[in-house]
């Protein structure tokens, strides 16, 4: 799939079949999580989720996720502090987010689904993912992307909108 078209036709997935996600398949999308620019050194960290007892544990959790118990596999984009020298570290959620945009998209273009499930910042989405993953302290969780191939397709919005774009200087929107 060409880059542009995955972009534009990438759309959040919440319903999946119960197929298998191959390892291969599996380190494409680490690699693309791994492949964005960073203000850090590698300053992230995943937790691969293909457990289906532990994706259990996780809907349940008070993590937000909003987790069907029976999806094939989800992945916890976290930062790791330790990768920044001082002032990088407020970066930390960038890097994170460029990591997990760059697996939901790579997702897309093998034929999976799947959906962003915002953890930061709401702090007992945070506390109940490092409880259950038992995080040590410099390890921040940002976002679990849960992936699976598709049981549900939706159709592609062209969400392009010319009133958001400002040429030059900022002008102000008539009310």
């Amino acid at each position: 799939m060409e880059t542009l078209e995955a972009i534009k036709t990438r759309r959040s997935i919440r319903q999946y079949k119960q197929e298998i996600i191959s390892n291969d398949i599996l380190k494409e999308l680490l690699t693309a999580g791994m492949s964005g620019p960073t203000a850090g050194n590698k300053p992230w960290k995943f937790i691969v989720i293909n457990d289906p007892e532990k994706i259990r544990e996780v809907a349940n959790a008070d993590s937000g996720a909003n987790l069907a118990p029976n999806v094939p596999l989800a992945i916890l984009v976290c930062g790791d502090m330790e990768k920044y020298q001082d002032i990088s570290q407020r970066y930390w959620v960038i890097d994170s987010s460029i990591a997990a945009q760059n697996i939901l998209l790579a997702a897309h273009s093998k034929g999976l689904g799947a959906v962003w499930s915002g953890v930061y910042p709401t702090e007992e989405r945070i506390n109940g993912l490092k409880s259950l993953f038992e995080l040590p302290e410099n390890i921040k969780p940002l976002v679990l992307i849960v992936i699976g191939y598709p049981a549900e397709h939706l159709p592609v919005v062209d969400r392009y909108d010319a009133s958001r774009v400002n040429y030059n200087t900022f002008e102000i929107e008539n009310k």
